[in-house]
């Protein structure tokens, strides 16, 4: 379990065990990261992931608070977090884009035109290191689904566009809570539109092979790692 995940978990702790109750503000930044013993850097991921969950509000200049933890909210979030660490359809998803993603990629490099090769390039040009974890995965979506209408077969492409979303959510958490994710994201993208551009079909291939079998491996990995928590429940609801 990464440290942000600890972090994570320790955060929700507080929560179910009444501690910070809904509405309450989280203590200083300096001091929940003391005592919960992470990093700042670490904290403020596991903030960010849990205000995505709808469990934290971050208010600009004012503080972030438990959320109001009312049951439409709260089944949102935790139909969120459950949506990857215990429903198999993600990973079968995920399974069958590790099949048809390489192949589609391996056709692209066959057909795309240098004009669609400079469109795909103008998406993934603005990435940078501050790129927020929503933003990248918009664009990666928009990436794969360009190199899939490229490989010039409409039915392929359009399978890989219906699987792409119930895997999004998936891949936003690996973005939040993973160190070096962004980053290695970026690379992998540039790696694979390089084999494109040379008409390396093989190559593209093989890069994105290992791209989309990416987020499989940290999903097994990352269930693997985790012991199933306790419903987690609004401590302000009892019975």
């Amino acid at each position: 379990m990464s440290v942000t995940d600890e972090a994570i978990d320790r955060i929700k702790e507080m929560i179910v065990s009444g501690r910070l109750r809904p509405g309450a503000r989280l203590p200083r930044e300096a001091d929940l990261a003391a005592e919960l013993g992470v990093s700042r850097n670490s904290l403020r991921e596991a903030v960010r992931a849990l205000s995505l969950v709808r469990i934290l509000d971050v208010r600009q200049g004012d503080g972030t608070y438990v959320s109001s933890l009312e049951p439409e909210v709260l089944m949102d979030a935790m139909g969120f977090l459950l949506e990857f660490h215990r429903d198999d359809s993600v990973l079968d998803f995920l399974g069958v884009r590790r099949i048809l993603e390489p192949a589609a990629t391996a056709l692209a490099a066959r057909n795309l035109s240098a004009a669609g090769i400079e469109a795909i390039r103008e998406v993934i040009a603005t990435d940078a290191a501050d790129t927020s974890v929503t933003e990248l995965v918009e664009h990666d979506l928009k990436f794969h689904a360009m190199i899939g209408a490229g490989s010039g077969n409409p039915v392929l492409a359009g399978m890989l566009d219906s699987i792409a979303m119930p895997t999004a959510r998936a891949r936003i958490w690996r973005g939040l809570t993973e160190e070096d994710a962004l980053p290695r994201t970026m690379a992998e993208h540039a790696g694979i539109l390089d084999a494109i551009e040379r008409h390396d079909a093989d190559l593209a291939a093989a890069r994105a092979l290992v791209h989309v079998s990416g987020v499989e491996a940290w999903l097994r990995r990352s269930r693997s790692s985790r012991v199933p928590s306790a419903t987690f429940r609004s401590p302000a609801v009892s019975g």
